[in-house]
């Protein structure tokens, strides 16, 4: 899948809230030390998140870990000050145990969370913690008219096959599988109500993340075609205010879970 980083950010202050709310909720880390000497950003995409960390733990070697290069060069060329790896997350591994690995709006991309959540616990210090942000929206409108749309059109052989994040596990199953694995767990759930402007909206939100695999493979007047699609599939479902904003529902899971 191909990011384009001025698509992603292109509503970047929306997607950067929740980031914000989960560090606010980041505990002090370690039993002895003022301030942890390891911070991993995994999934720092454009690096506007690692451009933070730095910030909020300014003595920290602070380390961004993504799979795509374009959002890596614009994170390199907007953070000089941090380190990044181009790397597959789901399989990355560090040199030295971290005291904070910290993942904004990046884990629901993969699969397996009931090893890869308690696999990124153990690769933590002692002490350290492990926070997550993830969208919920896997049964929203705007994420299931994408296959809906897919399915149906000159497109459909090409899209055949072609799928978007997978849904995410429930609260409940995320405690179940964490809470006996670390000393403390915070976890909760915020709906956004993002007050969108422009025209199209939400396809434009969504060709930033999730609508990406759909368009990838299609060439560039079909794609065209596809997003006409799209975007009327969804006006029923976001219809523009009055004011002109189009108002977008967003659930989204949080979790700050502290090892021994």
């Amino acid at each position: 899948m191909q990011w384009d980083p001025a698509v992603y950010l292109h509503y970047a202050d929306e997607r950067l809230r929740p980031a914000l709310d989960l560090l606010a909720r980041v505990p002090p880390i370690g039993t002895q030390m003022a301030a942890p000497a390891r911070v991993v950003d995994l999934g720092c995409g454009a690096g506007n998140v690692t451009a933070i960390l730095q910030r909020r733990f300014p003595a920290a070697a602070v380390l961004g870990v993504d799979g795509s290069a374009p959002m890596l060069a614009k994170a390199r060329a907007s953070v000089p000050g941090c380190a990044f790896v181009e790397a597959d997350i789901a399989a990355w591994r560090p040199d030295a145990a971290p005291e904070l690995i910290f993942s904004n709006a990046a884990l629901h991309w993969l699969g397996g969370h009931a090893t890869l959540f308690p696999g990124l616990l153990g690769r933590l210090a002692p002490g350290g913690v492990l926070a997550v942000q993830m969208p919920a929206m896997h049964d929203a409108p705007f994420r299931a008219l994408q296959y809906d749309v897919a399915a149906h059109g000159p497109w459909a052989s090409l899209l055949a096959g072609v799928a978007s994040a997978p849904p995410i596990l429930t609260a409940a199953a995320y405690w179940d599988l964490l809470r006996p694995r670390c000393a403390a767990l915070d976890m909760w759930e915020t709906t956004y109500l993002h007050a969108l402007q422009g025209e199209d909206a939400v396809a434009q939100w969504a060709s930033g993340s999730s609508l990406r695999p759909f368009l990838d493979p299609l060439p560039t007047g079909l794609r065209e075609d596809f997003l006409r699609a799209y975007r009327a599939a969804l006006e029923p479902h976001y219809p523009r205010r009055p004011d002109g904003s189009t108002l977008l529902p967003f659930r989204r899971l949080f979790m700050v879970a502290t090892v021994a």
